[in-house]
């Protein structure tokens, strides 16, 4: 996609997954990655398919919950790759756990790694697009965040405040020349997703009409046309590649 061509993208939870299917398929269109992961090993051989692809890449081991962490590592690929344009939050976690049991602790973790750590993202790139006039905001919600599910509150609401803040940030920004948009990806075959039950896994696959799991790659072609110079006029707007899971029936 030439829309991307010659970007800088910044992209968290790269290490595997969604991530690594994004950084994958940017690099195909032309842009430079930042990938970063708390999973440094996972982060470096996603930045090695990136150079495989022939583009730059830098690999970071972030705790995005942490805004100091965050800022000195979209300051050291600025130095090194140059000014962000595109940023993907992306990185989240996705224990099971029922409200009655649930810790505050628990709680707390799944909204400083989704919420807090798009929000951390957000500040941590948003003054260089501003000085430019042009930027890319992007992060990952959740089709949780609109229909709930079993033992996954914190999760939910953590993902649905994300889709508050996409809204929020849009407008905001609507004249800035900055784009603040989401995926809300149904179930997808990840890492994160096999570490749920199988009986689950199956249980889930059941639910989707196409009766099957989504691929990392079917949300990676979501968020990088999200990316590209042709979504100009597209914000605001979170797109849930899902399988048709939103349809009444099927």
């Amino acid at each position: 996609m030439a829309g991307v061509e010659g970007r800088v993208a910044f992209i968290t939870g790269a290490g595997s997954g969604i991530g690594r299917a994004t950084a994958r398929v940017l690099a195909q269109g032309g842009a430079d990655i930042v990938v970063t992961d708390i999973n440094l090993a996972g982060a470096e051989e996603t930045a090695q398919a990136v150079t495989e692809l022939g583009r730059k890449a830098l690999a970071l081991r972030v705790d995005v919950s942490d805004l100091r962490a965050v800022e000195t590592a979209t300051a050291q690929a600025g130095q090194e790759l140059g000014a962000i344009d595109i940023l993907f939050s992306n990185a989240g976690i996705g224990t099971q756990v029922a409200f009655a049991d649930m810790t505050e602790e628990d709680w707390d973790h799944m909204f400083d790694v989704h919420l807090n750590g798009t929000y951390h993202c957000f500040r941590a790139v948003l003054p260089e697009m501003k000085t430019a006039g042009w930027g890319r905001l992007i992060s990952t919600s959740s089709m949780g965040a609109f229909t709930g599910g079993v033992r996954l509150a914190h999760y939910c609401a953590a993902k649905a405040g994300i889709a508050g803040l996409t809204v929020a940030m849009a407008s905001e920004l609507a004249r800035s020349g900055i784009t603040v948009n989401a995926v809300a990806p149904g179930v997808i075959d990840t890492p994160m997703v096999r570490q749920s039950p199988e009986r689950w896994v199956k249980n889930m696959t059941k639910t989707i009409p196409m009766r099957k799991l989504g691929q990392p790659e079917d949300i990676a072609h979501a968020v990088v046309y999200l990316a590209s110079e042709e979504a100009g006029f597209m914000t605001g707007q979170i797109l849930s590649p899902n399988g048709g899971s939103y349809m009444k029936w099927c």
